[in-house]
């Protein structure tokens, strides 16, 4: 039998929680008893706990209570884990995971792991929106910015809310095998495992700058005008550089080359095209500036690991 534990704090996203939790729930109905999963949380304040959908939950344990031994520690995200205090607890923390066979974190989960720094020198994972983020709050983390989930020896870490059930599917195939992971997604009606990464959910690009130096000047004519022919030396002009001095200006103040700013671009906007129309993929690429549909889709499958039907499909 093997023992997972969730932790619970004030603000704790719900889903985090559960998703996981339905997955070794549900895996049980195919395991023989010895081979179950026993779920249990863990209060690390209060016994009581309100999510942040304001669901009250009430913990089975709280941390000095916790006398077997705990095979998976999994500690959950939401707003309470990246804007809360959780100081006081902590060193309970970094004692358990030790102690732990494996633990990890869902979504934004992997604050907390960071500010125990069980992070430092692992690859980990986080919901795409705080990926940046976390890698600024913990430089010594190896944040993958596309994975849904990650493992990396004792610590596996998930993407966003959702990407919960996917680690939560690869533990239980890691445990007992794929049929009875594929048995458990079927029950949750959701796919063993999913095509392309977190890229597919977030934009390629941030907000360009508004003010007016030489490359936002480039990055807004090239938003501008994608349809066209663009060039190193083209936007170069633009911003009234020598083509060299332009792309290395460019590459140290954005920190990618300028072509493949410009193929990001027309990513997102065929994106918002796919999404919000149902023009013909001749036309999205065509008005995107791509030279045909196969460029758009080797584009497309380069960055977000999906065909633009494969994405239209999705978020159509």
């Amino acid at each position: 039998m093997k023992r997972v534990a969730i932790v619970l704090f004030d603000d704790v996203l719900s889903l985090d929680v559960f998703g996981p939790a339905e997955v070794f729930s549900i895996a049980n109905r195919y395991l023989a008893p010895a081979d179950h999963y026993q779920l249990c949380t863990i209060g690390v304040a209060e016994a009581e706990i309100r999510a942040s959908n304001g669901i009250r939950l009430l913990a089975d344990h709280k941390p000095d209570d916790i006398s077997e031994p705990i095979d998976l520690l999994l500690v959950p995200g939401g707003p309470g884990a990246y804007d809360g205090d959780h100081s006081a607890w902590l060193p309970w923390l970094q004692q358990a995971c030790d102690a732990a066979s494996s633990y990890g974190s869902v979504c934004t989960g992997a604050f907390i792991l960071g500010a125990a720094g069980l992070l430092d020198g692992c690859q980990t994972a986080t919901h795409w929106n705080y990926s940046e983020r976390l890698a600024r709050r913990f430089p010594r983390a190896r944040v993958e910015t596309d994975r849904i989930y990650v493992r990396d020896g004792k610590l596996i870490s998930s993407g966003g809310v959702t990407a919960g059930i996917d680690m939560a599917l690869a533990i239980v195939e890691e445990d007992h095998g794929k049929p009875v992971a594929v048995s458990v997604a079927k029950v949750l009606l959701v796919a063993m495992k999913r095509q392309g990464g977190q890229a597919q959910f977030s934009p390629l690009l941030a907000d360009v700058a508004r003010e007016d130096s030489p490359v936002a000047r480039a990055q807004q004519y090239a938003l501008g005008n994608l349809e066209q022919e663009l060039s190193v030396d083209s936007l170069a002009s633009v911003a009234g550089l020598s083509p060299r001095h332009f792309a290395r200006t460019f590459s140290s103040e954005t920190r990618m080359t300028p072509m493949d700013f410009v193929h990001s671009a027309r990513v997102d906007r065929a994106r918002q095209l796919l999404e919000s129309s149902d023009l013909p993929l001749k036309t999205i690429a065509y008005r995107c500036g791509f030279r045909s549909v196969r460029c758009m889709r080797i584009q497309f499958c380069e960055r977000l690991g999906l065909t633009p039907a494969q994405y239209r499909h999705q978020f159509g």
